[in-house]
């Protein structure tokens, strides 16, 4: 049931992105970004949990989408910090209500307090798989070393 409530809740997200022109990968590094301006493209391999160079075609793709700009660091110039753009930011905005939309029909037949528990239970899997909150576990690596995640997943 678990895995049946999953497909169903990733592919109806998937759906209701298509009008941004966006995957549910995206939309996890989008908001990395948001909570952790200025954050390195190597600082964000490490919490996606892929190799640097993976993170350089993710965030190539978000750029020409005009959401993610690279500005280099005044502190280290070897990298580059990232910025959501004016559109990013509003992209993020949009997805506040895309989210709370999306949780809401997943969860309408539950109750406030079944919602709770829910999201603890969910919480506590989540922490005996050492899942990192935020990131989506399709970054990871696989046992091939390879990450799973892959543009237009």
């Amino acid at each position: 049931m678990l895995s049946q409530v999953g497909a169903l809740a990733a592919a109806r997200f998937a759906e209701r992105l298509a009008d941004l022109d966006l995957q549910p990968g995206d939309v996890g590094i989008l908001r990395l970004i948001a909570v952790d301006p200025g954050l390195s493209q190597q600082a964000l391999a490490g919490k996606l949990g892929v190799v640097p160079s993976r993170v350089v075609a993710l965030i190539d793709v978000l750029q020409k989408k005009g959401l993610v700009m690279r500005e280099r660091s005044v502190k280290d110039r070897r990298n580059h910090e990232l910025q959501l753009t004016d559109s990013g930011k509003a992209v993020m905005a949009q997805m506040r209500e895309i989210g709370a939309a999306h949780e809401e029909d997943v969860v309408h037949a539950l109750s406030p307090s079944e919602r709770r528990a829910l999201g603890t239970l969910l919480a506590k899997i989540a922490e005996s798989h050492q899942l990192a909150p935020d990131v989506h576990p399709g970054y990871r690596a696989t046992p091939t070393g390879r990450a799973a995640w892959t543009a237009g997943s």
